[in-house]
């Protein structure tokens, strides 16, 4: 089976606008690509960049009126809050620091929010971007776009289901090798603005990816954080925040774990995986041949299952695009996650209702906050010297 949707008419598409994601920055693109893969969302504005200059030369690029680019957020809020054709939501694809703001600013206008990870900097505006969310009843979708893989879901149902039994050890890492070497204080723009503490918050390891490894360790085992000990360190003289992440964890439901997160491992370009054991099975998934799904029950051979293939079900046949077995891409996951964050959005502006199978699959305020949540309390536990500390919310 291989298919990609383009059956919404231009009326029927939701309407968006990006903050952020200007000229050569490094995730806007990334964004607008897989928006674009299905067909369902049309981006009709943008304040794509603080500078003028930048802003109006970037929207051109993507083909976005001049009218409807704008130099700042606030007043990209208000006017298209206004326009009779204005966005339904709004793509944050800022600095960390950033999003806290701009998504007060949209949600205090009635348009709805698709932020990038993490939900902020700080617990109090996660959780005052939690309670605006509910107070102005407007959905909220935040981009941990791994859990768009078809694998994933599948591993996710299979953990639902019972397949695996009483889980007993849940863990998660993220690996990359790209800040081995002090780019940051040469000036590399990605690299510099991910270990400024007033940019990236307290963590820069788990704000930048340790959070995706903790959200898929959530969203395929079902449970949650309970408390957290953590060691972090920064393995490169000199810089200004971790760049190394060990995290124990006690999971709800009694099993124990791990996050792992460094970003200083030659050898790993980008390395996320999550492992799961029960006592009755394992199954272990890797970004790395995304396509594949390794499961292992007890006393018998362990088998893999390929998406789209034989032992695929459910989720992971909804959502694969490609034949069976031909490699996976990350775009595709993130349109994944852009198809039913539209189909939800949608719906709920319309007034319709709004599949909670559907919505269960897409990480929301609350998800974000969690992370959150768990950044913060790692670094506690940290400060403290590796105690256990509370994570949840």
């Amino acid at each position: 089976m291989v298919y990609a949707t383009a059956d919404g008419s231009r009326a029927e598409r939701l309407r968006v606008g990006m903050v952020g994601g200007g000229r050569n920055a490094f995730i806007g693109a990334v964004h607008r690509l897989a928006m674009r893969l299905d067909d369902q969302i049309a981006l009709v504005a943008g304040a794509l960049s603080s500078d003028p200059e930048n802003a109006m030369a970037s929207a051109a690029e993507i083909g976005l009126p001049a009218n409807r680019s704008y130099t700042d957020y606030r007043e990209m809020a208000r006017a298209e809050a206004a326009r009779p054709d204005g966005i339904e939501a709004v793509v944050i694809v800022t600095p960390n620091h950033l999003h806290a703001p701009v998504a007060t600013a949209f949600l205090e206008a009635g348009i709805d929010v698709i932020c990038d990870k993490p939900l902020s900097t700080t617990l109090a505006e996660a959780e005052a971007l939690v309670a605006l969310t509910r107070e102005r009843r407007r959905k909220f979708v935040v981009t941990l776009n791994n859990t768009g893989y078809a694998m994933v879901r599948q591993a996710r149902e299979m953990v639902a289901s019972g397949e695996l039994g009483r889980l007993v050890a849940i863990h998660a890492s993220y690996i990359q090798d790209w800040l081995t070497q002090p780019i940051d204080a040469e000036g590399q723009k990605q690299a510099e603005w991910r270990t400024d503490p007033a940019r990236a918050g307290q963590s820069a390891v788990l704000a930048d990816i340790g959070v995706h490894a903790f959200n898929l360790a959530c969203f395929v085992s079902g449970r949650e954080a309970e408390a957290v000990a953590a060691d972090l360190f920064t393995a490169v003289p000199g810089r200004r925040l971790d760049d190394n992440a060990h995290v124990l964890v006690r999971w709800s439901g009694g099993a124990r774990g791990t996050i792992l997160a460094s970003q200083t491992s030659p050898g790993h370009y980008n390395d996320l995986s999550v492992r799961i054991y029960g006592d009755k099975a394992g199954l272990e998934w890797n970004g790395v041949r995304p396509e594949e799904l390794r499961f292992s029950p007890y006393g018998e051979e362990s088998r893999t299952l390929m998406r789209g293939g034989h032992g695929s079900f459910g989720e992971s046949r909804r959502v694969s695009r490609m034949p069976a077995a031909h490699p996976e891409g990350y775009i595709e996951a993130f349109a994944n996650f852009y198809r039913d964050a539209a189909e939800i959005i949608r719906a709920h502006r319309r007034g319709g209702a709004v599949d909670p199978a559907r919505t269960s699959l897409v990480p929301d305020v609350e998800d974000g906050a969690r992370g959150v949540k768990f950044v913060a309390a790692a670094v506690a536990s940290q400060s403290a010297g590796g105690v256990w500390t509370p994570a949840l919310l």
